[in-house]
């Protein structure tokens, strides 16, 4: 049976990328799972190391060897940081050979700016001789088309492509292309204490991230907008509010954003501030709220594969092309977090969702085994199994 390394891993403290290689590991189970992770203590914390075994992605390269100095001499004489850059993954990336699968599991790695450390990834695995493959992703469809990109993509030997906007653009450059669903979806959940203050069916999941924004077209608009929300659903309902952060990095930490409105509201009563923990436990809390409003992928992927009526802040094709395989439409469900205009738009979305909740939860009854089969034969139709 062939290894698997999964690569393009930041952390478990983004919960998202936590829970992919989780349910990664539930879909791929009896297989010897390998992952090459930026941060493989952060993922011995939230309990990784029982799900694959862990390698530290970066290691710093011996100076005197002359893959050093040849590196060395690049970056100085003609200014490419490549070869530097590759050395510094050689170590993990030696353990791959011919006989390996290389599972590319960032998700969303080919949306952003550094997409060309992820390219360089894929070089450095085809190098190794392993069977490469970009695992339930979501790409730009601009950021596809890019020549470089689009040559780079074209050399995967199977690409899972998690909703239909992503799958078109991937199918364009790529024909061993199949349209899944994210992991994340069959993701079990871990029963864990409930916070004070949460209601268990009566209560609204809140997610708010730095990274949504960081990308709103007014300065000041998301928080705004979701302050008015809870002062809305304080106002009009007997409903209560907790905060649930799903990524804690440093560098984006949902807990951030998610205090701030926890202080503006402590004196209610209403609102409580879900610690940190594992995507599971995340998980079975989502799934214990009447409904949902999120701007972090995961955090909405758990409601939905819960059943749980969701509005999300989106900021990229991922949160489209989900929502519109779900239900057909993106309208009334994704408010893209570049066009939050006015100052109560999130909270007269989620009343007009108030409206509807009995059809959308019977649909998302109806949809969901469905679309959870998706994700579960992921692994069949990748050739993986």
């Amino acid at each position: 049976m062939s290894r698997i390394f999964l690569y393009a891993h930041g952390g478990s403290g983004n919960h998202g990328c936590e829970a992919i290689v989780r349910a990664t590991g539930q879909l791929l189970s009896g297989h010897e799972l390998k992952l090459i992770s930026a941060n493989p203590e952060e993922d011995r914390k939230y309990g990784l190391a029982d799900v694959a075994e862990l390698i530290q992605d970066k290691n710093e390269p011996a100076r005197l060897s002359l893959d050093f100095v040849k590196a060395y001499a690049a970056l100085k004489l003609r200014k490419d940081f490549i070869p530097m850059e590759k050395l510094q993954y050689k170590t993990a990336f030696d353990r791959m050979g011919k006989n390996d699968i290389a599972l590319s599991i960032g998700g969303d790695n080919y949306c952003y700016a550094d997409v060309y450390k992820y390219t360089m990834f894929h070089e450095i695995a085809k190098a190794r001789g392993a069977k490469t493959v970009l695992w339930g992703c979501s790409v730009e469809p601009d950021v596809a088309a890019q020549p470089e990109i689009a040559a780079d993509l074209a050399k995967y030997d199977r690409i899972t492509a998690r909703e239909s906007i992503s799958y078109e653009a991937l199918k364009a450059v790529n024909p061993n292309t199949v349209l899944v669903a994210d992991p994340a979806f069959v993701l079990e959940a871990s029963a864990c204490a409930l916070p004070e203050g949460f209601v268990p069916g009566q209560t609204v999941g809140i997610n708010l991230s730095p990274m949504a924004m960081e990308r709103e077209s007014v300065p000041g608009m998301a928080f705004t907008n979701y302050k008015n929300l809870i002062e809305w659903i304080i106002q009009n309902t007997h409903l209560q509010v907790a905060l649930i952060p799903h990524v804690v990095w440093a560098s984006g930490d949902d807990r951030v954003p998610l205090q701030r409105l926890h202080e503006c509201f402590a004196d209610t009563g209403r609102v409580c501030m879900v610690t940190d923990r594992n995507c599971m436990e995340l998980k079975y809390i989502i799934s214990k709220c009447r409904f949902f409003i999120g701007a972090r992928t995961h955090s909405t992927i758990a409601a939905y594969s819960s059943c749980v009526p969701t509005l999300v802040l989106g900021y990229s094709v991922k949160s489209r092309g989900i929502a519109r395989d779900i239900f057909g439409t993106e309208e009334g469900y994704v408010i893209p977090v570049q066009k939050l205009k006015g100052k109560h738009a999130l909270a007269a979305a989620f009343a007009g969702m108030i409206c509807r909740e009995d059809d959308i939860r019977k649909h998302l009854t109806d949809v969901m085994p469905e679309y959870l089969q998706r994700a579960q034969t992921a692994a069949v139709i990748a050739g993986l199994e």
